[in-house]
């Protein structure tokens, strides 16, 4: 076997070796350092340019996601009432969810205390009057006579409600109350003035859109969202309520709606097969 006579050998090793001087090798030697010095600040660079590249391509794709957060935080809500029907495929009521959302925020009627009623009268009177804007819509716009008949129905009954018994119960029980309408703010301030957004939320009043062939469709969805949130404020007024009065109130308004909310959805999935 063939020796070499340098610990580093540059050449072929089938040529014949001959010895370097210590300069040489000193050389030598300091070429190879910076040879491979270089060839790992190359591959270095080659790393940190494929990293900064993921890092961008994951940003991108990061910056695509929809932000959930938001929504997220908004379905909490919304898991504390009835699921109204989704208005997204029936023209112009996307916005129903969000509507149905801010009418739960705004109900909170507050404990049992002893402005309870008072309460719980205005913020009723402000939701039947929501429902009969969308009914006497109805009977404008619908082409079917048992909508207008439902309409005419849900007209007289909560027009009555609401002048012939919430407005005097207001008046007669609570004579010193403030004339605009309250809610309830904390247990320090347990009365306090409704808020525009809050009486806008309560009355839960939608744009049905035009009178085409979907519209019967947009106006049961709407007025089944609308019931639920009813009931739910009859619901909480059974258990809190000081008045018999009031109580009787609620369970009417219990059966006659959830008897609307029926009849309506067996009339969806007749007409709409929904």
């Amino acid at each position: 076997m063939e020796t070499f006579e340098s610990p580093v050998d540059w050449r072929d090793h089938n040529e014949k070796a001959s010895p370097l001087s210590s300069n040489d090798i000193g050389m030598k030697f300091t070429q190879s350092i910076s040879l491979k010095t270089g060839l790992l600040a190359l591959t270095f660079a080659a790393i940190a340019s494929t990293g900064g590249l993921l890092a961008s391509c994951a940003n991108t794709t990061q910056s695509q996601v929809p932000n959930t957060s938001a929504t997220d935080a908004g379905s909490t809500t919304s898991q504390n009432q009835p699921s109204p029907n989704t208005m997204t495929d029936t023209g112009g009521m996307q916005g129903m969810d969000h509507s149905s959302m801010n009418h739960n925020m705004a109900m909170d009627l507050g404990p049992a205390d002893a402005n309870y009623d008072l309460r719980f009268i205005d913020a009723m009177r402000l939701h039947h009057r929501g429902a009969i804007a969308m009914a006497q819509e109805a009977q404008q716009k619908s082409q079917r006579p048992e909508i207008r008949k439902l309409a005419e129905n849900i007209i007289q009954a909560q027009s009555r409600e609401e002048n012939e018994l919430l407005r005097q119960w207001r008046q007669d029980w609570y004579p010193n109350a403030p004339q605009e309408f309250v809610a309830y703010g904390s247990e320090s301030k347990p009365l306090v003035p409704m808020s525009e957004q809050q009486q806008q939320s309560m009355t839960m009043l939608e744009d049905l859109g035009p009178a085409d062939a979907e519209f019967d469709l947009r106006f049961m969805n709407a007025m089944i969202a609308h019931h639920e949130g009813a009931l739910m404020m009859a619901q909480d007024a059974l258990a809190k309520s000081q008045h018999p009065e009031i109580k009787k109130l609620a369970q009417e308004i219990i059966d006659s709606q959830q008897a609307e909310i029926a009849q309506m959805k067996q009339w969806q999935q007749a007409w709409y097969k929904q």
